[in-house]
């Protein structure tokens, strides 16, 4: 026996725990706001090795 399928009542339930979710929190959700981007680190170029003291004994 073929029944035409009702989408309306899945479609609700489905959908309820969102509108559960909204009535409580309100549109748009309050969440964090993403960070800020941070600047890459500067590269520097390394120090040659002769211009560094090496310890003495």
């Amino acid at each position: 026996m073929k029944h035409a399928f009702n989408w309306k009542r899945p479609l609700f339930y489905l959908l309820l725990p969102l509108f559960i979710f909204l009535a409580f929190v309100g549109f748009p959700p309050p969440f964090a706001p993403p960070g800020a981007m941070r600047h890459k680190q500067e590269q520097s170029v390394p120090a040659d090795e002769s211009s560094e003291p090496k310890p003495g004994p």
